[in-house]
Parts: C-alpha cells; structure tokens; sequence
C-alpha cells in the first residue's frame, strides 16, 4: 500500500485537514498509525509517517561537512518541520504558518506520492501542471535518464 491518488477536500475553521480515508488506510496497515511530519517547500506542503522521515533525515545527516546548498535546503525543510498526530476523527491541523507559506486557505487538493503525500492550494497546483505539461517531453527524458543512467533512449 502507497499513497496514490489526488482529492480535494477543505480545512475546517480551525486549520484541520480530514485525511482521506485511502491514505489512513496506508497509514494504519503501512505505517501502523504513525505520527507525522508536516514541512514545506515553497510550492507545497510535505506529509510524512515518521519512519519515511526518519529516513530521509538520515539521509540528510550523512555529510560530515555541509556544502552551502545542501545547509540552505535542511534550513528552509527542516526548519519548519512540525509533529502533528491525527485525531481520532483522521484529521490533522496544518498550522498557521505553513498555510501563510503555500498559500492554502481553505480548499485544498492531496496527491499521492507513494511514501508522503502532498497538500497544494487548487490555483497553485493548477499552475504547476500546467508547467509539466507544457514540458512533459524533457520531463519524461530527464526522468528515464535519472531512473536508467547511462542507458540512451
């Protein structure tokens, strides 16, 4: 079980987000109900269980002596890193902060990105598809050449 999929949903008055219930499916049988992490980038926001996260920190950890970029991104993702647990309800607040930061107020659209999800705002999310498909061609060759380096298409 991954996460898959896009829904949209809105936030309540308070800043909390109804998970849907396909992903607290992957959540409980994958994850067993873990906590998760909530960060951002500066298109959208970034949900992990704690497992994948502690993953991708040891990930990030591994270099003794940080180059500059490397500091900037683990300053900027790290940084505004939040715990958040879901209530019994599946619901999860998304703070303040992180909403002011991608823009979401209160219609929001999930996407399934196997081992985190994503939380967009609808008019940010329509813009950034818009670019993938006006460059769906170089995306696709960029993406063969990652998955299959070395190997001419």
């Amino acid at each position: 079980m991954r996460f898959r999929g896009r829904s949209a949903h809105n936030l309540d008055n308070k800043g909390r987000l109804s998970i849907p219930a396909r992903f607290r499916e992957v959540l409980k049988h994958r994850y067993g109900n873990a906590t998760l992490i909530m960060t951002n980038t500066p298109e959208c926001l970034h949900v992990y269980p704690w497992s994948e996260w502690q993953a991708l920190e040891e990930k990030l950890s591994n270099s003794p002596f940080d180059p500059p970029e490397l500091r900037l991104f683990k300053r900027y993702f790290l940084g505004s890193a939040e715990e958040c647990q879901p209530d019994r309800q599946g619901r999860i607040l998304i703070p303040a902060h992180l909403r002011e930061e991608v823009g979401i107020e209160r219609e929001v659209v999930l996407l399934g990105m196997l081992n985190y999800f994503e939380i967009w705002s609808p008019e940010r999310l329509e813009k950034e598809f818009k670019r993938v498909r006006e460059n769906f061609g170089e995306l696709s060759a960029s993406v063969a050449n990652i998955l299959n380096p070395g190997v001419q298409a």
